[in-house]
């Protein structure tokens, strides 16, 4: 049976940058898209001081909210925190993962860029495939600029030390057993491609699918691949009768 319930955890840039990616899964599915504690003016308790307690968080989100056969898709950070939650899925809530572009492990021989102090325009340059075709935003207002430094306080304290990844996570992501899709934006120069290919191998049976001109957020890049890519792992993990 097709999962219906889907969990999307978003990545540094906060809850706005996953919503046209949401929208579409809308269109079909249940969709759960909470916004991490620190992110847009929310509260972070001291206790959610690593992806490892965020994924116990939303364990316990998940059984709080009594969600079932939930596929879960994680974009950046949020991606690392998919596969930690999907690791300690005691409950077995989890039925099938997505990784967007995912952080969290540490692949010999690529370096994970550091983005922390960048600028908007400094970031747009390593997340784009084209940053130049990118329509020009107003300038933030002092409101606006002081919500992004939280967001970016946020993400230091969850992933900030060490940088974007866990030592442990690649030796341990084999412990992953349900349907996993990994998508990754060719031009991202945060996480490389070959650092994507690095954490699908790792994942038994998982598929591994590449979005040509586009970066870090794809689906905003090349919605169509994207969304066609999810509905065709969607289709084949769990056909219909």
């Amino acid at each position: 049976m097709t999962p219906h319930n889907f969990l999307v955890l978003h990545g540094g840039g906060g809850p706005a940058t996953v919503a046209s990616l949401t929208a579409h899964l809308t269109k079909s599915f249940t969709v759960n898209a909470p916004t991490h504690p620190g992110w847009d003016g929310t509260e972070r308790p001291e206790s959610l001081d690593s992806v490892a307690a965020l994924a116990d968080f939303y364990a316990a989100y998940l059984g709080r909210e009594g969600l079932n056969d939930v596929v879960v898709v994680g974009s950046s950070v949020g991606g690392w925190l998919a596969a930690e939650l999907a690791l300690r899925d005691s409950a077995h809530r989890i039925a099938g993962l997505i990784l967007i572009n995912s952080g969290g492990v540490d692949v010999p021989g690529e370096t994970i860029m550091n983005v922390s102090g960048m600028t908007p325009q400094q970031l747009a340059g390593f997340s784009f495939h084209d940053a130049s075709k990118l329509p020009a935003r107003p300038a933030p207002t002092p409101e606006g600029l002081a919500v992004m430094a939280a967001n970016a306080a946020a993400l230091n304290a969850y992933a900030g030390d060490p940088y974007m990844h866990d030592p442990t996570l690649l030796g341990r992501l084999p412990g992953l057993t349900v349907p996993t899709l990994v998508i990754w934006g060719k031009s991202d120069r945060i996480f490389t491609v070959e650092y994507g290919r690095a954490l699908a191998a790792a994942i038994s049976g998982s598929r591994f699918d590449t979005i040509p001109a586009a970066g870090h957020l794809p689906w905003i890049e090349q919605p169509a691949a994207v969304f066609a890519s999810i509905d065709e792992f969607m289709a084949s993990a769990w056909p219909t009768d």
